[in-house]
């Protein structure tokens, strides 16, 4: 039978083939009831359209636990539990019994652990850091060693920033060093000494999930494990639980770490702002304590330096009054969890099973000419449960093996309502190991801008994070489903193929049945193409990096004006776009641009992320009678003074707001305003401006030589400029996207509205403007800040409110992984002078050296 016969014939039982049995033939433990579907849609409802995938960084609780926790607080009255009233006795009653609950979970008993409750995992981390018996060094004797797995959370290694000062020695520990370096150790050698020492290391690492043994724990306390084998002493161990915890079950009877911090939130979902200490008993005892609270003392006197702690030890460390409804909820969320689960036994079976056909399908996708699409970070392949967690820890490459930066995957993953974890999970020592960063990468990088939690994640090409996809025990087969279809249709260069041997290699693990074709088919959504290997990519010889054909500099510019289109002002910030053909240039921009913000009711600034309706809100402004008109279909249209002298005597005054991390000084706009708004969106909001007497001064751009400028209540810099041709190349892309599909394709006019620039301007190449520095619109001049990076808030229609995946879908595979789009701007006014922009003005680049200006069009 022909090759192509046989593939079309094979291809009828694809659909069949790739659906969830396909899952089932690698893992059988999906589930925990026969009607886990519907406990899904009871108990999550609110998740209907979103693929959830960071339940490292938080479960999901079910809506059963928050309906049955209301109704407890709803029938009992429970009061502060350090008195001894009723309610008081009721709720002390409680709390005793939710501790003991939780022993119960970890394989444990009251004899043997006491349950501290703290605000989370990293204040029951610091409150070890601050009450071990850290020892200085002495004649006799050598100072205690704080310990630690590189693999660890920062706020492990924070425990470092308490030692550092007492003269204990930090020693960090690669994971293999441990058994590599361990020995047995000469009875001579186990002396009298009794310095204290600590080692840390977690369960599961929260970056890659891999599980480390517990059997360390024993292992490090009888100093036959590094780095205890080389010290004398005795060793402590803290298993940082947490990330573990969300989906393992921990058995301290059977591994009984000295100290055990976790936060509930992980587990449950709910309550948030609750985590505890599990401390054994017998370790408690040489605890120090400097500072007593509430609740704390068997008795103190206030004019003599007397103090005796209370013999319980969780009375002892609960410095105040716990968060008791928060532990009393603890009690349904135990509830919850073995009702819909049946234990973490089974949890840990589900979960691990989703993401093992996650990596197994993620690990073996290529592009069409046959570069992987994946590089995973793990020191397994996903073989057992009991070495690897719910958890899956990479970065994309495109088709030439570079490394697509985090934060546009993070950015189309959010167009795709898929929730994901991006950066370094607070966890530099295993972002160093898996992405080979040294010290003095993460010094340089610092230097170059990048900090922990921001979204620069390329540094000269090299990555300085990865994307995380994490499971709970809520987690479907649909979620895997709609994350690798998302991979596939936005970053895999087309046709899609797959590493037969690895895939082979992996399912063999569990099953030799299946086939790569059924993968391609699955995550085609069923539509196969016969996969000819012949069929690269574009062997045009001359491309520029975006793919079109590349411009000589001869060519560029060459006989065509270049002039303003358009200007832009948005009165409102998120609000619908005023245009006009002349508008007068102010210190900080265009006047009134972005100069008033709509809040809620709890002061947060709203965009059109958060209430896309707010492009239906039309601003104008009319200069000669110093008024702002607020206009929506179906309100009365009101209007605000541009300025208003009276302000001190109004009661609405100055006020503190955050806007892109600056905290901003504004004026509230009255209850008139207010009214309108909280009528047409439906929710509670308040119009404020900046106040005249604030300076916000811009962060972008030193880096190019900007000097720090003054900004109204924009998110980077003075203005945003676009370029017509880079908009037109744009939508001819995005069109010939859309050719196979119903989706009607966005004309020049929306397409520019989108983008929300201030100015556009004509006669160039396309994405020409990327690498200018300096520009002349008339009679003013500007420097160029940076490039514009973009986000979700482009796909929402201007017109109607909808939110779309177009044009960022289309302009990050158009671009290569720049997600950005048009340059800011600021002004530099030579005569000092206010000017003003006109449509139709010419526009000249030019060099400013020495202050000389050299015309370059």
């Amino acid at each position: 039978m022909p090759l192509q016969e046989a593939t079309e014939k094979e291809s009828l039982n694809f659909n069949q083939l790739c659906t969830f049995e396909s899952f089932e033939e690698v893992w059988s433990h999906y589930g925990y009831k026969s009607g886990f579907k519907d406990v899904i849609e009871r108990e999550f409802s609110r998740t209907k359209g979103i693929t959830y995938l960071d339940h490292a960084g938080t479960t999901l609780y079910p809506e059963s636990l928050v309906r049955e926790f209301y109704q407890d607080i709803s029938r009992n009255v429970y009061g502060n539990p350090h008195s001894h009233n009723p309610s008081s006795r009721l709720t002390h009653d409680t709390v005793e019994h939710v501790r003991y609950r939780i022993l119960q979970h970890f394989n444990t008993t009251p004899d043997k652990y006491s349950v501290i409750f703290t605000s989370g995992c990293t204040a029951a981390l610091k409150l070890v850091a601050e009450s071990f018996p850290w020892s200085p060094p002495t004649a006799m004797e050598p100072a205690s060693q704080f310990c630690y797995l590189t693999d660890n959370h920062t706020s492990v290694v924070g425990i470092r920033g308490v030692t550092s000062a007492l003269g204990v020695v930090s020693l960090p520990v690669s994971p293999e060093e441990i058994e590599a370096r361990a020995r047995d150790v000469a009875q001579s050698e186990c002396s009298s000494c009794q310095t204290p020492h600590l080692f840390c290391y977690p369960a599961q690492s929260n970056f890659s999930g891999r599980k480390y043994s517990l059997g360390y724990v024993r292992g490090i306390q009888a100093r036959k494990l590094y780095p205890a084998c080389d010290s004398q002493g005795r060793w402590f161990v803290l298993l940082d639980a947490a990330s573990f915890a969300s989906c393992s079950p921990l058995d301290l009877q059977e591994h009984p770490a000295d100290f055990v911090p976790f936060s509930f939130y992980k587990m449950f979902g709910f309550p948030t702002g609750l985590g505890a200490l599990l401390v054994r008993n017998d370790t408690a005892a040489l605890l120090r304590k400097a500072y007593f609270g509430g609740g704390t003392a068997a008795a103190y006197l206030a004019g003599e330096n007397y103090y005796v702690p209370t013999p319980n030890i969780a009375n002892r460390f609960e410095d105040g009054t716990v968060s008791f409804l928060n532990v009393i909820a603890l009690n349904h969320s135990f509830d919850t969890l073995h009702k819909l689960t049946g234990g973490m036994d089974k949890v840990q079976l589900h979960t691990f099973g989703l993401a093992r056909y996650t990596y197994m399908l993620l690990s073996s996708l290529c592009h069409g000419n046959g570069q992987p699409v994946a590089q995973i970070y793990s020191d397994s392949e996903f073989e057992n449960p009991s070495t690897q967690g719910a958890i899956l820890n990479f970065n994309l490459t495109d088709c030439h093996g570079q490394i697509v930066g985090y934060s546009q995957v993070d950015k189309l993953a959010s167009l795709f309502n898929i929730h994901v974890r991006t950066g370094c999970f607070c966890n530099t020592g295993a972002c160093q190991i898996f992405l080979g960063t040294t010290n003095q990468d993460v010094k340089s990088n610092l230097q170059a801008g990048h900090v922990c939690g921001d979204d620069v994640d390329l540094v000269d090409g090299r990555p300085t994070g990865s994307v995380r996809v994490s499971f709970g025990y809520m987690s479907t087969f649909r979620d895997c489903q709609n994350f690798l279809n998302f991979v596939v249709e936005c970053f895999v260069e087309k046709p899609v193929e797959v590493d037969q041997v690895k895939l082979d290699r992996l399912k063999s693990n569990t099953s030799s049945k299946g086939s790569s074709q059924c993968l391609i088919t699955m995550l085609t959504n069923g539509k196969h193409k016969h996969i000819d290997n012949g069929e690269h990519a574009s062997t045009d010889p001359v491309v520029n990096e975006y793919g079109g054909k590349a411009i000589t500099k001869e060519a560029k510019s060459l006989g065509k004006a270049q002039y303003l289109t358009n200007i832009y002002i948005y009165p409102i910030k998120s609000c619908a776009a005023f245009e006009v053909t002349d508008w007068p240039v102010c210190p900080l921009g265009l006047l009134h641009d972005r100069g008033w913000m709509v809040v809620n009711g709890n002061g947060v600034c709203l965009n059109q992320k958060r209430e896309p309706r707010l492009c239906l809100i039309h601003p104008q402004i009319y200069l000669p009678s110093n008024t702002l008109l607020l206009q929506a279909s179906g309100m009365d249209t009101i209007s605000v003074p541009l300025e208003n002298h009276n302000e001190p005597h109004q009661s609405h005054g100055v006020c503190q707001s955050k806007l892109c991390g600056d905290r901003v000084q504004t004026v509230d706009c009255g209850d008139e305003a207010a009214s309108w708004l909280s009528e047409f969106l439906g929710q509670p909001c308040r119009l404020i401006r900046q106040s005249p007497d604030f300076i916000r001064n811009m962060k972008k751009g030193h880096e190019k030589g900007v000097s720090s400028t003054a900004l109204s209540l924009v998110n980077e810099a003075q203005y945003l400029m676009i370029n017509h041709a880079s908009v037109d190349l744009l939508q001819r892309h995005i069109t010939s996207r859309q050719e196979s599909s119903d989706h009607q394709p966005l004309n020049i006019h929306e397409l520019v509205s989108r983008f929300r620039a201030n100015l556009v301007i004509s006669g160039l190449e396309p994405f020409e403007e990327d690498d200018w520095s300096h520009l002349i619109i008339g009679n003013t001049h500007f420097q160029v800040a940076g490039r514009c990076g973009r986000c979700q808030m482009i796909g929402v229609d201007q017109n109607t409110g909808a939110k779309t995946k177009e044009p960022l879908l289309s302009l990050s595979a158009y671009r290569k992984g720049k997600v950005t789009f048009g340059v800011y701007l600021v002004h530099q006014s030579l005569d000092g002078s206010n000017a003003t922009l006109s449509v139709g003005a010419p526009m000249f680049l030019y060099v400013w050296k020495h202050g000389w200006v050299t015309i370059l069009t």
